[in-house]
């Protein structure tokens, strides 16, 4: 954290929420962003994911305040919020992924009393780089410290999860929170979203690069079709589960099992998808153990065509981008995140990214009015103290 983030939280909290009756010592945590290089949309069907943090991060400042108040501020929107109710707030909807967490802590017996919260970070908003995951987890994290829970990271995850499941209202999977909990340094991790079994790899490719083209399309997740494709994964379970009970999770199944399971049309596609990317997901895992970038950049294209056909979570811009740097003969190209807008995961020889980002960003702006952006991030840590 640099000094002059510490010094707005801090001054932010104190001009903002200068009075109470024993304000307790300010403490600063950040969590990262995250990018998924393989395993999209399958982290509520059990699927293999393999993310990474990355260095865009959401940095926050609190205290107990000893008032049984919750006190908010947002740097970003310059915009405070104080509440002693976890009312669902329509008016400022930034305040549900802090309300969230709080409402999952005390259902769980955890110790939460009044605090003081300000945050800002620099993780694009809407670009598929779990922006509102950052929040959670942070929140989560810095609460834990304060009021001296005694949870694991992992258990922090699952709680962040539930804040946007059962508060924010997106029944989003797991994969999110848990990368930005437990990311270290340098390294990948591949999460069996079913069994949450974890490890830790290397993300080197010597010569070669990836980084990110934001569409500018922005989404909301909660009013775009995510839970819909999350009903249509559900509904295509059960139908497999009943042919054979040994299938719990959709990843488990296999293309003759859904074949004669009686699924509509769109549940077909969408577990397509599901069974596609979870090959994809182990040959990129691989790939990437034996230095292959090709290939790795192969199932990037591979798994942005699904996505775009059978999971249906692209869109017009997204799709543009990617046929767009596939014609300029980058290795891969992917939309990620939960779609519909967002980002470009784009893999290529080193070098090349300004060129062709030049050359991209003027077509695009004629094509649509609309000015994209490049986003280049090296791997992070996941949720800390700043100390």
């Amino acid at each position: 954290m640099t000094l002059s983030i510490r010094e707005n939280l801090s001054s932010s909290l104190s001009d903002i929420f200068p009075d109470g009756p024993s304000l307790g010592p300010i403490r600063f945590f950040s969590a990262p962003g995250r990018v998924n290089i393989i395993g999209e949309h399958v982290d509520y069907a059990g699927g293999l994911v393999f993310p990474a943090a990355i260095d865009f991060r959401t940095h926050f400042a609190i205290r107990t305040n000893g008032l049984g108040t919750f006190r908010f501020y947002s740097l970003d929107f310059q915009s405070e919020f104080v509440t002693k109710e976890l009312n669902y707030s329509e008016e400022k909807p930034w305040v549900n992924y802090i309300l969230g967490v709080i409402s999952e802590a005390l259902k769980l017996g955890l110790r939460v009393e009044g605090f003081d919260l300000a945050f800002t970070g620099n993780i694009p908003q809407g670009a598929g780089l779990s922006s509102s995951a950052a929040v959670e987890v942070g929140v989560t994290f810095a609460l834990s410290k304060i009021f001296d829970w005694d949870i694991t990271k992992e258990k922090i995850a699952l709680l962040s999860q539930a804040a946007e499941n059962h508060f924010v209202g997106v029944n989003c999977g797991i994969m999110d929170q848990f990368v930005i909990a437990v990311a270290k340094p340098s390294s990948c991790i591949s999460l069996n979203t079913e069994s949450l079994e974890y490890s830790y790899h290397s993300l080197e490719l010597p010569g070669y690069e990836f980084y990110l083209i934001d569409s500018n399309v922005k989404h909301s997740l909660k009013e775009s079709e995510y839970n819909d494709r999350r009903k249509e994964v559900e509904s295509a379970t059960s139908k497999c589960n009943k042919l054979s009970t040994e299938v719990r999770t959709l990843s488990q199944a296999n293309f003759s099992l859904i074949e004669k399971a009686g699924l509509t049309p769109s549940e077909f596609k969408r577990a397509t998808h599901i069974l596609g990317e979870k090959s994809r997901a182990e040959n990129v895992i691989r790939s990437l153990k034996d230095k292959n970038a090709e290939k790795v950049g192969e199932e990037l294209f591979s798994c942005h065509e699904s996505l775009s056909k059978n999971f249906q979570v692209s869109c017009e811009e997204t799709d543009y981008i990617v046929e767009w740097f596939r014609s300029e003969n980058v290795l891969g190209a992917r939309m990620i995140g939960g779609g519909f807008g967002g980002c470009v995961l784009v893999l290529d020889k080193e070098g090349r990214s300004s060129d062709l980002f030049s050359k991209f960003e003027k077509e695009y702006l004629q094509k649509f009015g609309l000015n994209a952006k490049i986003y280049k991030f090296s791997i992070s840590e996941g949720v800390r103290e700043d100390f």
